[in-house]
């Protein structure tokens, strides 16, 4: 069993695996950039990573993330 997300987490997560940028996250989430940032931190904390591309390998690697083809991937 992996780190414990949260769903915001999880959420800017998926944002990031699109690869999308911090600001582009915070508009389609309707939250701030810097909140963003903080959340990817956290991401980055709680899985040991220590760049965007770690954390969505790491995610992938532990079911946290799926494929766009994966119907488990919400929309």
């Amino acid at each position: 069993m992996g780190p414990s997300l949260s769903r915001r987490e999880i959420e800017v997560l998926r944002h990031v695996a699109l690869g999308e940028t911090s600001k582009e996250i915070a508009g389609a989430l309707g939250i701030g950039e810097r909140t963003v940032n903080w959340h990817l931190e956290r991401v980055f904390l709680k899985l040991g990573a220590g760049s965007r591309a770690e954390a969505v390998a790491l995610a992938f690697e532990l079911g946290i993330v799926h494929g766009r083809d994966d119907s488990r991937t919400s929309p």
